[in-house]
């Protein structure tokens, strides 16, 4: 296997630069490069040498780490250079030129890392959205899921799908071995019906990818109905163009807004009129009803009531004349010009998304993961067969399922499960 560089840092210059180094050659080519290494996890001060002329490069930190019990599971040095470009160029360079190693692809360091088992393949996907993480919700859901927490809830289940798979086994393969009691088919179907109650409330939770694109609050009504001043109130900057002229706002405007964490995309529409003449008004009304389509949150600005009973009506404009009380209808009454009235409608629209979101400390499935998770739920459905066959291979089936989040395949668990428990000695 070929050994592998990178920077681990961001992009230079910057004040310091982590050059990483992995696999079965790291050690030696750090050693080319600043001589004697420093004891295994203890940093010291080096200094980096061309090893082919002889050039000072730069004065660094190193620190070796010794596999398997390392990031990536191999031989790992870190080179703590300082972060300009020509001195990661010249190191870089110098790296290269060592026998057997060449740069790293994007990712590969976390791919090694799946693939000698030091992480999984659930907590590979966290860390990939950790790096990405722009909002406080994002950070804790994704740093939950690279610690762990999805692939301990799934090792529960599979632990006990195991265990009860066990039991089938043991009841179709050593029923005349009087040490081993027959299978209690009952107490078999309850345990795998609260496995499946358990992946069913994790599919019916909100996904992780809500947290990706954002809860979706459209700004929609009659043209001059306020959206466009509204928009900029809400995102508390000048995002769309405002004029009292009707159909000023021809296409949608999408804003993105964190609040308290929570991300937030905020689109303003064209103003919605039964008829128009105009063919770029017409499209931008065609589009203004695909975002209504897809929100989460609809805000109707307009002064009749809304079109559809799901949209949330709002008393806009209320600082001009003559709308300065709420009517009968409207559940808010709102001034984008006055900064309690918006915040008030911030806390409005934050109560409606709430549900929509995962929370701190839930459990959140991606698409990926919820569709193993869907996979099992399906094959656990079988369990209700008469059939000891069928319900052992339906347990398998959905085992083998939740395997697939975790990047875990196969059927070593029942085995074990079954052995141990039992001590059939065979």
């Amino acid at each position: 296997m070929d050994t592998i560089y990178a920077p681990s840092t961001g992009m230079p210059p910057a004040a310091i630069a982590i050059v990483r180094i992995s696999g079965p050659a790291a050690l030696a080519a750090a050693h080319a490069l600043v001589g004697g290494l420093p004891a295994p996890r203890q940093a010291s001060v080096r200094t980096v040498r061309d090893p082919a002329s002889g050039d000072h490069l730069d004065r660094a930190l190193v620190l070796v780490f010794p596999g398997p019990a390392t990031a990536t599971g191999e031989d790992l040095v870190e080179l703590h250079l300082h972060g300009g470009r020509a001195v990661i160029a010249a190191v870089e360079a110098a790296l290269a030129d060592q026998p057997g190693l060449r740069r790293a692809e994007p990712g590969e360091f976390t791919r090694r890392a799946l693939v000698n088992g030091r992480i999984d393949l659930a907590e590979a996907e966290g860390l990939g959205d950790l790096l990405i993480a722009e909002t406080e919700l994002q950070r804790r859901a994704a740093l939950a899921t690279a610690d762990g927490a999805l692939s301990r809830r799934i090792a529960e289940w599979r632990a006990e799908l195991a265990d009860l798979a066990a039991q089938v086994e043991s009841s179709l393969d050593f029923a005349d071995e009087a040490d081993v009691p027959p299978a209690l088919l009952a107490g078999i179907r309850d345990g795998a019906h609260a496995v499946a109650d358990s992946m069913a409330a994790a599919l019916a939770a909100p996904t992780v990818e809500r947290l990706r694109d954002g809860v979706r609050v459209v700004l929609a009504g009659p043209p001059n109905s306020g959206k466009s001043t509204l928009l900029n109130a809400l995102a508390r900057r000048e995002a769309a163009i405002v004029s009292p002229i009707a159909g000023t706002t021809r296409d949608r405007i999408e804003v993105p807004v964190a609040r308290d964490g929570v991300p937030f995309v905020l689109t303003d529409t064209a103003g919605l009129r039964a008829s128009t003449h105009d063919e770029i008004e017409r499209i931008g009304i065609a589009r203004a009803d695909e975002a209504i389509a897809r929100a989460d949150i609809v805000l109707w600005l307009g002064d009749a009531a809304p079109p559809a009973a799901t949209m949330v009506w709002i008393h806009a404009r209320a600082d001009a004349p003559g709308r300065e009380n709420l009517p009968e209808g409207p559940v808010l009454s709102v001034s984008a010009h006055r900064d309690e009235s918006v915040e008030a409608l911030w806390t409005f629209i934050a109560a409606r998304s709430s549900g929509l979101i995962p929370k701190p400390g839930d459990l959140a499935l991606n698409a990926r993961q919820a569709e193993h998770c869907r996979a099992s739920l399906k094959a656990l459905g079988d369990v209700q067969t008469p059939d000891e066959l069928i319900l052992a291979d339906a347990l398998r089936r959905a085992n083998d399922a939740l395997a697939r989040i975790t990047g875990h395949v196969g059927v070593e668990a029942m085995l074990d499960a079954l052995f141990v428990k039992f001590c059939v000695g065979k």
